[in-house]
């Protein structure tokens, strides 16, 4: 390796209040303060200029078709499982009707669908780090489906909470494995913008969820029409994922020290212990950040559709537009900023953003006709998903890097479990304080509570992450997956296994020099095969 031009910088702290300190005044500094490791295996820090924005083309020609292949199939698993996620709640008035309950009871479903999440993600996710992408995937996408039909029979409300509660249980387990196979497989140039891009998968399954509940019309069976919908897209991808092979990266970091690998669930568990006691900072610190996160993206646009239908006095079809041209603002932004992020950093990039649409919020509420409601819709999902566009990538980089399925997955979920009741909040705020609607009438005030909830919330993540780490343009895509031992670290195992079958047998306590010269043994081989 070459000697490094950069200019040294002082190491990356340790400790709550010194990361704070460091953070907040790394992000007035236009260079990243970067951890780098040598040829030798020493590490040090050192400040990296940015590199400059790339045509967007040229970046998604760095992708080889394999990497389109596994990017798309990732995108198309967690569209599918927003699709699933909001063809609840955009129908929450037919589900309503349909089981002579109010809105309010409805949204328990989508608490109860958060509150499980989580588990999910950990089961799935651990799964993903242990066996690989392909598998727990597959899985995951088939139930999903069949949980989908049998939301559609249940006949009664409660049995309608039960499944949705089973529902989010195999959610969960979509987002770590989808964005770790999509992003791991992305050259390090181009991850912002396929960062930003795989993260509107969530927006994307809102339009298509929206498009759907437009195109079969407003009476209240068919909501089961959506359902059936959903049920084709879960099941669909994951076929489609059975069909192609490991990602390529968890094949290559698996086989790192010669192919030879071996291992063993508690070899997982104990390096998995190893690593929260290590990392459980950044644990809190990524749930804290997704909390926030969930709470911006779920106050904003769950009860968007009922504020137009109630408020606003739309229609179905009307209220259906507006949210459809809502969430295509929101697929621009997080694309756009995404990639921009790349460039002027991860935290600049989610800060501005947070900030633009706490500004925007009383041009987002206060119109009252469908194509002003439309415009300021799309501009301030645009900056709600612009900041979500670079939660992937950065929820990677902040990742221990043999954990890049469960690490994000789960410190999303535990976001979203926490930030669960925030449908309840809104509705049931809102379902008891009135304010005059389009027609002179009392109505629900879902406009103020969204919008005071929402500014509440933007201060949050912008304080958050001005706070927080880093790790912007981080290697990690041969990090040996958790319980893995290489070939020469089985010889040493086994070598110090055999002194230890001895010391059982003769019933004599070890010779240190024995031990040791296992160790010396074993180094002296790796340096005769080096010369």
């Amino acid at each position: 390796m070459a000697e490094s031009r950069n200019e040294p910088a002082d190491p990356i702290v340790r400790g709550t209040f010194a990361t704070a300190k460091q953070s907040w005044a790394d992000l007035f500094k236009w260079k990243q303060r970067v951890a780098v490791t040598n040829d030798y295996g020493e590490t040090y820090c050192e400040w990296q200029s940015p590199r400059p924005l790339r045509n967007p083309i040229s970046l998604f020609a760095q992708l080889s078709a394999r990497d389109w292949l596994f990017f798309l199939v990732g995108l198309a698993a967690w569209t599918a499982d927003a699709f699933d996620f909001h063809a609840l709640s955009i129908q929450t008035v037919k589900l309503a009707k349909y089981y002579d309950t109010s809105k309010t009871n409805v949204t328990t479903a989508i608490t109860l669908t958060l509150l499980l999440r989580s588990i999910g993600a950990a089961m799935f996710g651990l799964a993903g780090d242990k066996f690989g992408r392909k598998y727990p995937m597959v899985v995951n996408m088939i139930v999903l489906g069949l949980l989908q039909v049998a939301t559609i029979y249940s006949s009664t409300f409660t049995q309608f909470l039960a499944v949705r509660s089973l529902f989010g249980l195999f959610m969960g387990g979509v987002y770590g494995n989808a964005i770790a196979m999509a992003l791991e497989n992305c050259p390090v140039d181009a991850r912002g913008l396929m960062s930003g891009i795989l993260q509107q998968g969530y927006s994307l399954g809102y339009v298509i969820a929206a498009s759907c509940n437009l195109g079969v019309g407003g009476s209240t069976d068919s909501w089961k029409t959506v359902f059936w919908i959903g049920t084709g897209l879960s099941i669909g991808v994951g076929l489609i994922r059975l069909l192609f092979p490991e990602s390529k990266q968890f094949i290559a970091a698996k086989e790192a020290g010669g192919g030879h690998t071996s291992s063993s669930p508690r070899a997982f568990w104990i390096e998995t212990r190893k690593m929260l006691a290590q990392q459980w900072r950044m644990c809190i610190y990524c749930i804290i950040l997704m909390t926030f996160f969930n709470y911006f993206s779920h106050t904003s646009q769950d009860s968007y559709t009922t504020f137009m239908l109630t408020q606003k006095e739309l229609n179905n079809a009307a209220a259906s537009r507006a949210s459809i041209i809502m969430k295509t603002g929101a697929c621009v932004g997080g694309t756009i900023i995404g990639y921009i992020s790349q460039w002027f950093g991860r935290r600049r990039a989610i800060i501005v953003s947070a900030i633009v649409s706490g500004l925007l919020i009383p041009a987002w509420i206060l119109p009252t006709t469908e194509r002003s409601l439309s415009a300021t819709g799309f501009f301030m999902q645009f900056f709600v998903q612009g900041a979500w566009g670079v939660i992937p990538i950065h929820l990677n980089e902040l990742s221990p890097p043999a954990y890049r399925s469960s690490f994000p997955g789960i410190t999303y979920q535990l976001g979203n479990m926490i930030s669960s009741p925030s449908a309840q909040i809104v509705n049931a705020i809102a379902e008891h304080r009135t304010v005059t609607a389009v027609d002179g009438q009392p109505a629900p005030a879902y406009g103020p509570t969204m919008g005071v909830a929402t500014a509440i919330i933007a201060l949050g993540i912008a304080v958050t992450t001005a706070l927080g780490p880093e790790r912007r343009g981080r290697q990690f895509e041969l990090a040996k997956p958790a319980g893995v031992a290489t070939a020469d670290e089985i010889e040493v195992k086994g070598k110090l296994n055999d002194v230890e079958s001895q010391v059982a047998v003769d019933g004599e306590k070890p010779d240190v020099g024995q031990m040791e010269n296992v160790i010396v043994d074993d180094d002296d081989d790796d340096d005769e095969k080096k010369r």
